[in-house]
């Protein structure tokens, strides 16, 4: 507890002694409720990252039910955890305007919905904390001048310069509303409709670690926290990623920690490495996963590019996580590409490469303003399948390049996550795109229970043959103790066109040696396995390229976009 006093006295040192009290009883309320316990992560973790009612049945309330049936019926032994994008009532962005923290929306389904999932799956909960819905109850109370809400948000003055503040869109950072109390210009990271929460105000945080509380009581394995770089706003700072901010991820996670200790935190900070990562603290403080922003862009550069050498720089260069710690590993999520990651990897051409080749597939492009008003590329809006895919290309060469990327996903040291889109084989959802005007709906495409379904289990269908393969990967990895997050990563340099690393476990004499082909080329990577076994991979033999059930022999040859995970007989 004491911990949680020093937290308190840095985020508000002429406050804490009469908060501290407060936050004692919000953990002594929940103390008397039951939580969950999970174990450690292992090689058998595997998530999905989904909406509510990414699949549904077109009736009103059975989002959540359509889900559970289809993954029960597809995908019960596969997948395991479960992330719930923002499930809750919203305004506007696809659940990020979030209007009551504590209910199911009615749309999806209810609480019992989200019980009944969590009897099969190990749940991720969106804890969407920096911003509100201006038809929140918290909004509505400031708007009409309540005294208990007076102080929730943030009243600027317009005439001040806010042009050092970070931005993540091309949106006014200042929205006006006409209050009870006349005209105020309130901070609006994200839009209009999504208010900043004042975090300086302690009331605020008390209303929020119960929401977390809460959360964790109803079968949350894991909370992220979105955005939560833009957390604390401070004058003469660009008020992202501020020190406040990881102090509040701190107390966040001792507080928990009280209540539900194997409730894990990730954190969502969309931003180059060296400052996404500090969000692990010492490795036991802070976050217990952060998102691998880089791992996304930088693995769709290699087959753009059909070099992997920026790539194994950037994993070469990787620590590691540490015990108790994981990267969020993934590929495509419910937002684009982003960009920002690369700073420091790529040059500006290589940048404005990776651009042209998106919006060659059909992508599109969403931007972000700098501080001197310029624009720049902040995300790439496709579907993973389209953006890894020449438009002429066959489905046959389409599949072969994505199951390679995928391969490299699922072996790589960390938690893998993997998008429903890019589970279901989804390509660009143009029709989705043209009705909202929003460019994130490409890869927001929603599917109906019984056409999914049909579509699954027909082998001459694109969306089997992507699922089936993405299944047989999962399922070979979960075999394999070397793929657990805390197992060793070694990187290694044997060919520009291929990503290759060594896996090894503790307590398993055996290594898997991974070797990913970003290019169109055939690869013999210049190494006999038995000299190579003896210098670097620690008793790698001729063995099994697990994958393909095949012996390897004395030389590896690899196909154009071929994959190996090669272990010892």
């Amino acid at each position: 507890m004491d911990t949680i006093k020093d937290r308190l006295k840095i985020l508000y040192p002429g406050e804490y002694e009469s908060l501290y009290p407060k936050v004692c009883a919000l953990i002594e309320k929940w103390n008397k409720a039951s939580f969950k316990n999970y174990p450690e992560l292992s090689e058998k973790d595997i998530a999905l990252i989904t909406y509510g009612d990414a699949v549904h049945s077109g009736k009103k309330g059975e989002g959540l039910k359509m889900l559970n049936r289809i993954l029960t019926g597809n995908l019960k032994g596969i997948i395991n955890i479960v992330h719930i994008l923002p499930m809750f009532p919203y305004t506007s962005d696809d659940g990020f305007s979030v209007v009551d923290y504590r209910a199911i929306d009615e749309n999806l389904g209810a609480w019992d919905d989200i019980a009944a999932l969590s009897e099969n799956f190990d749940l991720m909960f969106d804890a969407v904390l920096n911003h509100c819905s201006v038809s929140s109850a918290y909004f509505k109370g400031f708007f009409a001048g309540d005294p208990k809400y007076k102080d929730f948000f943030i009243a600027c003055d317009p005439a001040v310069d806010y042009s050092a503040v970070a931005r993540p869109r091309a949106l006014p950072l200042l929205t006006a509303f006409e209050t009870s109390e006349g005209e105020k210009h309130i901070w609006t990271t994200f839009s209009d409709d999504q208010v900043d929460l004042n975090y300086q105000n302690p009331e605020v945080l008390l209303e929020m670690l119960d929401v977390l509380l809460m959360y964790a009581q109803r079968g949350a394995r894991f909370i992220r926290l979105d955005a939560i770089g833009y957390l604390w706003k401070k004058a003469g700072t660009n008020c992202f990623n501020l020190p406040e901010v990881h102090e509040f991820v701190k107390l966040s996670r001792s507080v928990l920690n009280l209540c539900s200790p194997k409730c894990a935190i990730i954190t969502e900070t969309n931003v180059a490495h060296k400052e996404n990562i500090s969000y692990f603290g010492n490795g036991d403080d802070e976050a217990s996963l952060v998102y691998q922003f880089p791992l996304p862009p930088l693995t769709l550069f290699s087959f753009i590019s059909g070099n992997a050498e920026k790539l194994t720089r950037w994993a070469e260069q990787l620590e590691p996580a540490g015990k108790g710690t994981a990267f969020f590993n993934f590929l495509a999520s419910h937002d684009g590409i982003g960009m920002r990651p690369t700073e420091g990897i790529l040059t500006a051409e290589e940048k404005q490469n990776l651009v042209d080749a998106v919006q060659k597939r059909g992508g599109k492009i969403n931007y972000r303003s700098l501080p001197d008003g310029q624009q720049e590329p902040y995300e790439l809006n496709i579907t993973y399948m389209d953006a890894l895919s020449d438009p002429g290309d066959s489905d046959d060469l389409r599949l072969q390049r994505f199951i390679a990327a995928h391969a490299l996903l699922l072996s790589l040291a960390g938690l893998p996550a993997i998008y429903y889109n890019s589970l279901f084989g989804s390509r660009n959802d143009y029709k989705g795109l043209v009705e909202s005007g929003i460019n994130r709906r490409i890869n927001r495409e929603k599917f109906e229970y019984e056409d999914l379904a049909a579509q699954l289990a027909d082998p001459s269908n694109f969306r089997y043959r992507a699922f089936s393969a993405l299944k047989k990967l999962i399922e070979i990895r979960k075999t394999c103790p070397q793929f657990a997050p805390s197992a060793s990563q070694k990187i290694l340099h044997i060919d520009p066109r291929v990503f290759a690393f060594i896996r090894k476990a503790e307590d398993s004499p055996q290594s898997v040696l991974v070797l990913i082909n970003v290019s169109c080329h055939t690869c013999t990577p210049v190494l006999d396995i038995k000299d190579f076994a003896k210098s670097i991979c620690q008793g790698i033999r001729p063995g099994i390229d697990l994958i393909s059930g095949e012996n390897t022999g004395s030389q590896i040859e690899l196909p154009p976009y071929g994959a190996m995970w090669i272990i010892d007989k």
